[in-house]
């Protein structure tokens, strides 16, 4: 859904909740503005807990040739760390 629809949710719920006093047989506004401001809620925070269990990874591996004598297998390294957005995002 994304934070702006979970926003408007939220927004269009709270209008119909506080803000409309109409009356239609059958169907009670103010509910179905708690049932959106709910669901708004419910999308944000699903939304916002997938943007921070993402995980970046960063592969680094070493460019020089690995220093092997006769007899001796060639070694390669490979280094993964979790990558840290810089301050500020």
């Amino acid at each position: 859904m994304g934070i702006g629809g979970s926003i408007f949710l939220l927004a269009v719920g709270a209008i119909l909740a506080f803000a409309v006093n109409a009356d239609i047989s059958g169907l009670d506004i103010n509910i179905i503005g708690w049932i959106l401001m709910a669901a708004g809620l419910a999308g944000l925070i699903i939304t916002l807990w997938f943007w921070n269990s993402r995980r970046r990874t960063v592969v680094t591996r070493q460019t020089t040739a690995p220093v092997a004598g006769p007899g001796y297998a060639a070694e390669v390294r490979e280094t993964r760390r979790d990558d840290v957005p810089p301050p500020g995002y």
